[in-house]
């Protein structure tokens, strides 16, 4: 299982990469193989500013469909448009291509409450 150690996760199966104010998320290895092949994604959320732990999009796979998550509270400023026709990206590049957003986050001491990757591989049991 593929759990970069530069990465933050959260509980609900999210990565988080940041860079200044600005934090990247997309849906983990472990996500995507739970899920299965992954048909749909949609973040209708864009420009919008939400709390930590709010829904921010919706993930389809082919036999259910999945709530995503806001990581850190702040501005959705960018969605990975490449997803809308590509969204097996999300199966083949979890970490890499298959990033779903950008947030320009709000309150910086919320990092504090994401995961390590150790302690993200004791959450799943890897």
């Amino acid at each position: 299982m593929n759990i970069p150690a530069n990465l933050k996760y959260t509980k609900d199966h999210e990565w988080v990469s940041i860079e200044g104010d600005v934090a990247t998320v997309g849906i983990t290895d472990f996500a995507q193989k739970e899920l299965g092949d992954i048909v749909y994604v949609e973040v209708d959320t864009l420009d919008q500013t939400l709390a930590k732990d709010e829904v921010f999009g919706t993930v389809e796979a082919v036999k259910t469909v999945s709530d995503l998550f806001l990581p850190l509270s702040g501005e959705i400023v960018e969605f990975n448009e490449e997803l809308e026709s590509n969204p097996e990206l999300v199966n083949s590049d979890p970490y890499g291509a298959a990033w779903m957003i950008k947030v320009k986050i709000s309150d910086a001491s919320e990092i504090d409450s994401l995961l390590s990757s150790d302690d993200y591989k004791s959450l799943i049991g890897a």
